[in-house]
């Protein structure tokens, strides 16, 4: 595990713990439910290393660590469910980097922690990048921190069954439009069904936010990521060529409506990368992460890497 800035991930082995390297043994330390939620607060994140767990064992430590699974409703990024509200992580080509960002911080609700488990390390690479959300938004120029302080508005465009990005149904985890309409409603988004099928939904977020214990003001946006210029000049070129920004299957601007300039969503992607901190993966570490603190990404990789996902409120 890499080490930057002056923070990493706290790593905890059965050594540490003082208990039996195994899957009871780890199920023995996090028992203790309230020291857990205190460690994390106070290190950000936890890799748990060298306790023998496989996926058949993983659910007594997963019950601990997330005692409410969130589905991941609502959710952008390409990922298949193996489990009760368990998750492979991104379904994203292997030899792109996928930068920093906090696991649904465009959305109304997010979840408050994520457990990353190795079911199988990959050959090479394929690090989880782990970044200090407050030292992230220090990292950033003041000019663009101020552009950003109204807010942003993410749009999506998710269509009925064919078409670029996310069906509806795979969003939603559901082919009832009514009960996508429910889950709206309490989200203070803006929709509409489309013609073909599909439907439009738009959010106004804020940029940053306070964490709920501490109190401290973290970078909480996912603008890079929406915006088609942080995806690389040629996938930008061959997007706009397609498709208007209108129609693409989601982008983003300022709260206003007006566009954000593609150097300031560049800074932002650049400089949370650069802050971060790898956490490389060996087969049965498990990785707990306060979803507002700290913003994740991935390295690229080789090899049969499978890393599933769980989050909790």
């Amino acid at each position: 595990m890499s080490k930057q800035h002056g923070w990493k991930p706290l790593e905890i082995t059965a050594d540490d713990a003082g208990v039996d390297p195994t899957p009871a043994g780890l199920a023995e330390f996090l028992a203790d439910t309230d020291k857990i939620s205190s460690m994390l607060i106070a290190e950000k994140a936890l890799v748990f290393r060298g306790f023998q767990v496989s996926e058949s064992t993983l659910e007594p430590a997963m019950d601990l660590l997330l005692p409410n699974r969130l589905a991941y409703v609502h959710g952008n990024s390409p990922r298949s469910k193996v489990g009760s509200n368990i998750y492979t992580s991104t379904e994203y080509p292997p030899e792109l980097t996928i930068s920093m960002h906090n696991e649904l911080s465009y959305a109304h609700a997010w979840p408050s922690r994520l457990l990353f488990f190795a079911a199988h390390e990959p050959t090479t690479g394929g690090a989880t990048p782990v970044v200090d959300g407050t030292l992230w938004l220090e990292s950033l120029d003041p000019a663009i921190r101020e552009a950003f302080a109204g807010g942003v508005r993410y749009s999506q465009n998710l269509h009925g069954g064919r078409g670029l990005g996310k069906s509806w149904q795979d969003t939603f985890e559901t082919d009832d439009r009514a009960e996508v309409e429910a889950f709206l409603k309490g989200t203070e988004a803006e929709w509409e069904w489309r013609g073909d099928g599909g439907l439009r939904v738009t959010q106004l977020r804020p940029s940053t936010v306070r964490h709920p214990v501490t109190g401290v003001e973290v970078w909480f946006n996912q603008s890079d990521q929406w915006h088609p210029a942080a995806l690389g000049d040629e996938m930008a070129a061959e997007l706009a060529q397609i498709l208007p920004e209108e129609e693409l299957p989601q982008s983003v601007r300022f709260a206003d409506g007006s566009a954000i300039p593609d150097e300031y969503v560049i800074e932002v992607r650049d400089k949370g990368l650069d802050a971060a901190v790898d956490v490389d993966w060996h087969t049965g570490d498990l990785l707990l992460i306060d979803n507002v603190l700290v913003g994740h990404g991935r390295r690229p990789f080789t090899g049969p890497r499978r890393i599933l996902v769980a989050m909790s409120d």
